[in-house]
């Protein structure tokens, strides 16, 4: 189990006493689908690993496409909430965030059929789900905006170059990292994340 899932599980837990079946259903779906894709699991594939009946399930979620929103909404939130906890450590300097974020986040995702889970839901979503496809745009969207504040942060303390196109570069971070998480997945080469890493912080410099 990745700390990705792990925080996705704790955030489930934490939002109600007990776990209900919903949350149960939502934990299933995520792991199905990251592992074997959305498009090759069915209804009845999650309805037996869960073991919540299919009445109960569509109680919750109409469609199987609604369940993928739903695991969006839940991922979106997860990820977001790892990384701002990470930028508010004012007590580490932005390297050492940087850092942290990649290592957080890529202990890593070999779970996830893309490598990345965001990469592995998107390239199955169905054609028509552009709610969804918009929702993983905007998420990258926000993704960029905090990696170009912590940039700027860091240009004004002197850890990086003063001349560093930041909103550029924090786009090119993104990028490179969800490029890093599918090739270091499908090469099943655990270092090439961190290699990566370290050679676009040396350049930031």
């Amino acid at each position: 189990m990745t700390i990705i899932f792990q925080h996705f599980i704790v955030l489930l837990m934490t939002k109600t006493k007990r776990i209900t079946n919903r949350d149960v259903v939502l934990q299933t779906a995520t792991n199905l689908f990251l592992t074997k894709g959305y498009s090759a699991t069915s209804m009845d594939e999650i309805v037996h690993a869960s073991t919540v009946s299919k009445t109960n399930i569509y109680y919750y979620f109409k469609s199987k496409e609604e369940l993928l929103s739903a695991i969006l909404d839940e991922l979106i939130q997860t990820y977001t909430q790892l990384m701002q906890d990470i930028a508010a450590r004012s007590d580490l300097c932005v390297q050492e965030r940087f850092n942290l974020f990649y290592q957080s986040i890529t202990s890593t995702e070999a779970s996830s059929l893309a490598g990345c889970p965001f990469l592995t839901l998107y390239t199955q979503m169905p054609q028509e789900a552009q709610e969804l496809r918009r929702k993983v745009g905007l998420f990258f969207q926000d993704q960029i905006h905090l990696v170009n504040e912590l940039l700027l942060e860091g240009v004004r303390t002197g850890e990086f170059s003063p001349n560093l196109p930041t909103k550029a570069v924090a786009g090119l971070l993104i990028s490179t990292l969800e490029g890093a998480l599918f090739l270091q997945h499908a090469n099943q080469d655990p270092a090439l994340l961190g290699q990566t890493l370290t050679t676009l912080v040396h350049l930031l410099k």
